[in-house]
């Protein structure tokens, strides 16, 4: 069975385009101006505020990958370790090639990507008229199609606890992919410091710390859930 991890970045898009009632819905209730920012910020979570600005995917077998970061212009080129293919590309045409690229594959494998990446990626996919190739977002109780191991790990919501990939990663002795400069609520900074290269990188280990996960998960947890 061949399997692919993946993982998005994705960003706020900008604020004044918005439309003005969407503005309104987002920062309803602030009460300082630091709420106000703090919910702004929180935008970059959904897709009908945000876009995707870096997809990556890892076959865990031959650790061979690619990673899509938005360009106006078309880029290719390598990683410094030859592992990952590096596309530069518009969102929509960097959501086509995903959706060819994980239709090849039997099973995909994300964190928390039932709840987040999957719904994302399809609606946005949806907005730029790209049909997506499979539903990342099916019967949560099967690991078949797709594993989500922020499901795995909680029991398909059962354990109160939710671990974010960097509590996994430490508890599992996987090197994080999280640092103090670079995580997940560090990104749309970075993208408006125009540091896009850091967060294609981070994004790659994000993947990678996710296979690592799954491949000590396959053997552990995951049987129980095919019973």
């Amino acid at each position: 069975m061949t399997v692919c991890v993946f993982d998005i970045e994705t960003v706020g898009l900008p604020w004044l385009d918005l439309d003005p009632l969407l503005r309104e819905g987002i920062t309803r209730g602030a009460k300082s101006g630091d709420e106000y920012r703090s919910k702004k910020e929180w935008r970059t979570l959904s897709p009908y505020a945000a876009k995707a600005v870096v997809v990556a995917v890892q076959n865990p077998e031959t650790r061979q990958g690619k990673v899509w970061y938005e360009s106006s212009v078309p880029v290719e080129g390598r990683s410094g370790d030859g592992l990952f293919e590096l596309v530069g590309c518009p969102e929509a045409q960097m959501l086509g090639e995903f959706w060819a690229a994980v239709a090849r594959f039997d099973r995909l494998v994300s964190f928390n990507g039932r709840s987040f990446d999957g719904p994302f990626l399809s609606v946005r996919s949806a907005l730029h008229g790209v049909p997506p190739s499979r539903n990342l977002s099916g019967y949560r109780y099967s690991v078949s199609d797709h594993v989500d191991l922020m499901e795995v790990l909680t029991f398909q919501g059962a354990a109160g606890v939710r671990p974010t990939l960097h509590a996994a990663c430490v508890a599992f002795g996987i090197p994080s992919p999280k640092s103090a400069e670079m995580h997940g609520y560090a990104v749309p900074q970075a993208y408006r410091d125009g540091r896009l290269a850091e967060i294609a990188e981070y994004c790659r280990r994000d993947v990678e710390a996710t296979a690592e996960l799954f491949r000590r998960l396959e053997p552990t947890l995951l049987p129980l859930c095919r019973r």
